[in-house]
């Protein structure tokens, strides 16, 4: 059975956020996914990179986070909520983030989520990025909302495009991680519709789902067209 993991992130459990959660959750197990969960909010989790996330340190002078978490990996001292939910995205062939956009971006607690459990040695590392990173064979979908209307977004519109908006996480942390990233999937004018309206939204989430294999991904850069030390290469 293929495994999905959700992490969601919102701040109201009755949101339209937590329904497009329970969209994706309800679809996928009904495809015959095994559903797992971490609502980041309800778990509280901590979003700060700190010193005590090693119980035991390699450099007690001086902390240089990412080399502090391949240690930490190799000698087994992980804190247990990094563990927890690092072992949640191992397990999924499939991540799936839930949130709204805030400010062009990702909420603060998803940003803290990633720093601390995307783990250097693990999801990525040296030349290990991209097609050669860590979660290589494993896909990842974003399921956003956000208040503007559809038509600010796009090519020569007033916000420019929502993929190059969200680049760096969708190429700068899951595409550099090495998962093959799904075309994201947006809901518009979210505080603005009536409840149809929404219902609609939630509808056409769930007619996506139901075409997941089929769902086209997003370009990521071809580690072949750079030499060894990713210098692009002559044409």
């Amino acid at each position: 059975m293929p495994v999905a993991h959700i992490v969601y992130v919102h701040p109201e459990p009755r949101s339209f956020v937590a329904a497009l959660r329970d969209t994706v959750r309800d679809n996928l197990a009904a495809q015959g996914w095994e559903v797992t969960l971490s609502d980041l909010h309800a778990c509280g989790f901590d979003p700060v990179v700190r010193a005590s996330d090693f119980p035991v340190r390699q450099d007690p002078d001086y902390l240089n986070y990412a080399l502090e978490q391949r240690h930490a990996v190799a000698a087994n001292q992980l804190a247990p909520d990094i563990r927890r939910e690092m072992e949640a995205v191992l397990r999924a062939d499939l991540l799936v983030l839930v949130f709204p956009i805030f400010w062009f971006s990702v909420p603060a607690l998803l940003k803290g989520w990633i720093d601390r459990v995307f783990l250097s040695g693990v999801f990525y590392g040296g030349k290990r990025i991209y097609a050669q990173g860590g979660m290589a064979g494993k896909r990842a979908l974003v399921v956003a909302s956000l208040g503007g209307r559809e038509h600010m977004f796009g090519p020569g519109a007033l916000h420019g495009e929502l993929d190059g908006m969200l680049r760096p996480l969708l190429q700068g942390t899951l595409g550099y991680c090495g998962f093959e990233v799904l075309q994201p999937f947006f809901a518009y004018h979210v505080p603005y519709l009536e409840a149809d309206q929404r219902s609609a939204i939630l509808a056409r989430l769930a007619g996506e789902l139901a075409c997941l294999p089929s769902r086209p991904a997003l370009p990521m850069p071809d580690l072949t067209r750079y030499d060894e030390v990713f210098r692009p290469r002559m044409p």
